[in-house]
């Protein structure tokens, strides 16, 4: 990329981090509506590079795609789903997992603080960091600093997760231009695009395992049911907010329960 370029690449940018090996998100990953590379990124973690995405036409903010995906892909999975999310103004983090309310922070450009210092507590908490070294080093992110911009708070946030095992390939740097991340990404070894928009993973219990533990249990048509119900009004509420993000979320969790009734209506015995 020409420095002429950079200087006019869009701002924003974005990563999605899973606590789940490559397989089983390449299982549920072009749910999402958008071809993304996948890679590994640390011990039994997987990131996500989109290619393009709604913010990079100004149809929709970043921070808001990004916590729709996230939860999307949290939903019903054993893993949960981490998306670093960044643009001119702001910088942020927002971690979904299973059916509980995603938790995020925000930083400003200049790495200002505008989060809930309790959010940082709960996100040690759901990803099982430790409570007293983990907890004090992500408190210390939400404290005023002159000399650390938004960027440098991304940086610290995975410095931190390190300890859980995250370990980011190089380039893929919060704070870069989404088509420099992303050309990053597919420069990487072993890293693959998702599946083209529109497919889905097809109904096997090899693949479906990972992200549908409960395939073939005595209570999955409940619970399967119980996601298209609550998959419907989510759908429903993000047409009406005009929110991708949201929307993605409902649409898989309608899609992820009507899997679920389909496969236990068609297993055999």
């Amino acid at each position: 990329m020409s420095t002429e370029e950079s200087v006019s690449a869009p701002a924003s940018g974005a990563l999605l981090l899973c606590r789940a090996e490559p397989d089983s998100v390449a299982a549920v990953a072009p749910l999402l509506g958008e071809r993304m590379t996948l890679l590994r990124a640390g011990e039994e973690w997987s990131a996500l590079v989109p290619e393009s995405g709604p913010w990079l036409h100004g149809d929709e903010p970043v921070d808001r795609v990004l916590t729709g995906w996230a939860a999307a892909l949290a939903v019903g999975a054993p893993w949960p789903a981490l998306a670093l999310w960044w643009d001119a103004d702001r910088a942020g983090c927002t971690l979904a997992s299973g059916f509980r309310r995603p938790v995020g922070y925000v930083w400003l450009a200049a790495g200002t603080p505008v989060g809930e210092d309790e959010a940082m507590r709960t996100f040690a908490n759901r990803l099982g960091l430790d409570p007293v070294l983990d907890v004090q080093s992500l408190d210390r992110l939400t404290w005023p600093d002159p000399e650390a911009d938004a960027r440098t708070r991304l940086r610290g946030l995975l410095g931190v997760l390190t300890r859980a095992g995250v370990a980011l390939p190089t380039g893929l740097d919060p704070g870069e231009p989404a088509g420099r991340l992303a050309a990053a990404a597919r420069a990487v070894p072993d890293a693959r695009r998702t599946e083209a928009t529109g497919r889905r993973p097809a109904a096997d219990e090899s693949r479906l395992a990972p992200w549908m533990p409960w395939v073939g249990g005595p209570g999955a048509r409940v619970l399967a049911l119980a996601q298209m119900a609550a998959g419907l009004p989510l759908t429903a509420w993000g047409l009406r907010r005009r929110s991708g993000g949201w929307t993605t979320a409902g649409v898989l969790l309608v899609a992820h329960g009507a899997l679920g009734v389909v496969y236990g209506l068609t297993r055999r015995p």
